[in-house]
């Protein structure tokens, strides 16, 4: 196929860091944090020395502007997954130094624009974020679908930030949306139930977090789950001390998950990571830095982000 790059650009130093022409084509897009807010002239020394062994096709830098390294008809060096980047379109975005590595608002409303574009030149109407590294890397996009994916689940990294990562859904669901198709990702249902897997005791499923949440209120013992089972709000009339039947454990399968001192990442880190391991939650409430809520751990050492946690 015949391959072009963003009319969005406005600067241009090419790597020598890539493999040379692409084996698949383009049906993923993998946006990063630089983990410092920088210019895109900055991104373009970062990425020229070949002794980096670094690059991506597009930059984003802290005032917006957009920064072309690699182009599109070429295999980047940026998601630690030789089978992501020849598929996908890597895109660094200015960030702040330290999690959840804030974008600034431009930066993300150029995000935004560029996989517009991206999608446009690419023949794709929708924009896909499954939101599950197995389920993702499994799918197999149809003709006119563009999919995201994340460097988290190919090496042991943060990127793209839990800022990012918290709105990948918001990303696509926008993106879609300029593109003119409102068939987006699956759409999120909150079911009301005792317990995930007591589908009997389910009270209702709603299109609307607050709905859901006055329907749990109203049922002692009730939480509200999203479509992953996660437990995203639980009624404060429950017993034991714990709003609701909110008790449950989670796996955490990333070594450096956050403990915070409370339910969002404007709460301090307590310098503390869970590690790998199986974990038990007591309450679950909302937060900034989230979308699948925030999880007390039994230990009494802090909050964790849901996000990063499978329900067992």
């Amino acid at each position: 196929m015949a391959y072009t790059n963003s009319h969005l650009v406005s600067y241009t130093k090419l790597s020598p860091n890539h493999s040379g022409q692409r084996t698949h084509s383009i049906d993923r897009i993998t946006p990063h944090c630089v983990v410092g807010q920088c210019s895109v002239e900055t991104l373009g020394n970062i990425f020229l020395p070949t002794s980096r062994q670094a690059s991506s096709n597009y930059g984003i830098g802290v005032d917006g502007r957009v920064g072309m390294y690699v182009e599109e008809k070429n295999r980047s060096w940026c998601s630690s997954s030789a089978a992501n980047d020849q598929r996908a379109i890597t895109i660094e975005c200015a960030s702040d130094n330290t999690e959840p590595y804030a974008f600034k608002d431009i930066v993300y409303r150029t995000l935004i624009k560029l996989c517009v574009d991206i999608c446009k030149r690419n023949g794709k109407t929708k924009l896909l974020w499954l939101g599950d590294k197995t389920k993702t890397l499994n799918y197999s996009p149809k003709s006119n679908e563009m999919v995201l994916t994340v460097h988290r689940w190919f090496a042991n990294k943060s990127c793209p930030g839990n800022w990012m990562y918290s709105r990948m859904g918001d990303l696509a669901e926008k993106v879609t949306a300029a593109l003119g198709d409102t068939a987006t990702t699956p759409k999120q249902l909150y079911r009301v139930r005792k317990t995930w897997s007591d589908s009997k005791s389910q009270k209702g499923a709603y299109k609307i977090l607050a709905n859901a949440k006055a329907c749990a209120d109203k049922n002692p013992g009730y939480s509200v789950f999203d479509t992953d089972g996660n437990a995203v709000y639980t009624s404060e009339t429950g017993s034991a001390g714990v709003p609701g039947d909110a008790t449950f454990k989670v796996r955490v399968s990333v070594p450096d998950l956050n403990i915070r001192s409370g339910p969002g990442t404007n709460y301090a880190a307590t310098g503390r990571f869970t590690g790998v391991g199986v974990f038990t939650i007591t309450a679950v409430q909302s937060g900034q830095g989230s979308s699948s809520g925030w999880g007390k751990l039994k230990s009494g050492a802090g909050w964790i982000a849901l996000d990063y946690a499978k329900r067992v």
